[in-house]
């Protein structure tokens, strides 16, 4: 018995050996089950994570703007996500080809914008087909630029630029983008998609935002060129400060030549004899620096040498001429710099002081960017715009005792702008006069017969009004449109005296009172 309780002891407890054996397979198993899902749970975490920064990166892009607000607290560069800049783009096509053409493009976006807040149209003051043009011009190049944020945000920047005199507010901005997105879903009906519609109200957010951005943050940046410009000209200074300057040149101080020549032009020094000549002598030498001659004939040296040679030496520095405006400090500069030769400086010399003076009001800076374009476009050879930024920086430098890291970016930034409207037009005006006298030219008298015609009565249908003002005979009209088609061409031909034959008969105009929307 026993070897028999013996045996059964034996039996049970290899039993429970065994299975305490495979109980701790069992939780070996279990424990690396759960290992395995741990580190599962790891790597899907780490892609969640990584997903999930990847989705950051894109809505952080794109965060900043979005379908709802117009943030104008920001101005950085957009990038659409999901496809929404193709799809912008396509939708855009697709309406442009579905117009007559892209006059009526743009007349159609002009009315839903002023049908749906008529109290806006006073900001407009350019004839409803130019500014149907520009909104679809505008328009166009932004939507065009989508895929590329970069160029796409200079576009943007320079036409805030040009809206710096227009009040753009956020509630305009939405009307704006209200009216467009509206317009172009009754034309597009179901083409327009629902991410086509986020992509268009996410642009015209960041742009209207971006407007009224420039428009803020840039005021600082006009008041600074405003003063700076000030003190560079000599602005500020009455004419009885010009008139003792001018005297003490006279008695031997030593006067700039500009402020001489300022005094000069007002009454009580226009008899001056004395004056003028040392206004001629000074402008001569004045010129030189960009005419080439920069050395006197041996004439002019003799007559110096004859001059001089009675004068004491302590006068041997009185006709030294120290640069006081920008013009004069520009010139010097520019000989200095070995630009001397480089004569297109003048002709944007001769326009700087109106586009600085102008910087706030876009129609006229752009006017003045088109006149300088045509006026470059004479000169025969290269034009680098760098090299007139280079002098201007280093003659208001010398000029604004205040001189800042804040007037180098103020100045840079409006150069910059400058720069971009007239690259933008050079090498066209050859281009567009050899297709005007083209056109001019195969023009026979019955052709003119019908522009003459047809120009009024074009006119009048836009402009019912403008009737009122045009009482002549039709010999009279048809002469003075006549001498509108010999303008057009005479301003690429010779753009400086055109502007100034334009001007005078602005003048001799004014007694009439035209409204100027009627332009």
């Amino acid at each position: 018995r026993c070897d028999f309780v013996a045996h059964l002891i034996s039996e049970a407890t290899m039993s429970l050996d065994e299975d305490a054996v495979d109980l701790e397979l069992e939780e070996d198993e279990v424990d690396d089950d759960e290992d395995e899902d741990e580190e599962n749970d790891e790597e899907f975490g780490v892609e969640e994570k990584a997903h999930g920064n990847t989705s950051q990166e894109s809505a952080g892009s794109a965060g900043k703007y979005n379908t709802r607000d117009v943030n104008d607290q920001v101005f950085e560069e957009l990038v659409l996500v999901g496809g929404q800049a193709e799809e912008v783009q396509t939708v855009w096509k697709l309406y442009l080809s579905s117009a007559e053409s892209r006059e009526a493009a743009g007349e159609a976006i002009y009315a839903a914008i002023f049908d749906a807040a008529p109290s806006i149209q006073s900001l407009f003051k350019t004839p409803r087909a130019v500014m149907a043009m520009r909104f679809m011009n505008g328009l166009s190049q932004i939507i065009g630029s989508l895929d590329d944020p970069k160029a796409m945000k200079i576009i943007v920047e320079t036409l805030g630029f040009q809206h710096l005199d227009l009040e753009v507010t956020v509630p305009r901005v939405i009307i704006f983008r209200e009216a467009i997105i509206e317009l172009l879903a009754v034309e597009m009906d179901l083409l327009l998609t629902a991410n086509a519609r986020d992509g268009f109200a996410t642009v015209l957010n960041y742009v209207g935002g971006s407007y009224i951005y420039v428009r803020v943050k840039f005021s600082e940046r006009l008041k600074l060129l405003n003063s700076s410009w000030a003190t560079a000209t000599k602005k500020g200074m009455d004419e009885v400060a010009m008139a003792e300057a001018a005297e003490a040149g006279e008695d031997g101080e030593t006067v700039a030549y500009g402020d001489v020549a300022r005094s000069a032009g007002s009454a009580g020094f226009a008899a001056n004899d004395k004056v003028q000549d040392k206004i001629k002598k000074r402008k001569s030498s004045k010129n030189g620096w960009f005419n080439g001659k920069k050395s006197s004939t041996a004439a002019e040296k003799a007559e110096n040498a004859k001059e001089t040679s009675g004068s004491e030496g302590v006068n041997d520095f009185r006709n030294t001429s120290v640069p006081t405006t920008y013009n004069e400090m520009f010139m010097f500069n520019a000989a200095v710099m070995g630009f001397g030769s480089h004569t297109w400086m003048n002709e944007v010399l001769s326009s700087f002081d109106t586009i600085v003076s102008n910087v706030a009001n876009s129609y006229r800076l752009q006017e003045e960017c088109d006149v300088l374009s045509l006026r470059l476009a004479k000169y025969r050879g290269t034009i680098n715009l760098g090299e007139y930024k280079a002098v201007m920086l280093a003659s208001l430098r010398s000029l604004c005792k205040d001189w800042g890291s804040q007037h180098e970016i103020s100045w840079s930034w409006l150069w910059e702008n400058v720069e971009r409207m007239i690259k933008a037009l050079m090498g066209k005006p050859a281009a567009q006069e050899k297709a005007l006298s083209s056109l001019f030219n195969s023009m026979d008298e019955n052709a003119l017969g019908t522009i003459r015609r047809e120009v009024y009565a074009k006119f009048f249908a836009i402009a019912p009004a403008g009737q009122d003002y045009f009482k002549q005979s039709t010999t009279r009209l048809h002469f003075i449109a006549d001498r509108l088609v010999i303008m057009t061409m005479d301003i690429y031909k010779d753009p400086k005296r055109m502007v100034e034959d334009i001007s005078a008969l602005g003048l001799r105009h004014v007694g009439y009172g035209i409204p100027t929307d009627l332009f």
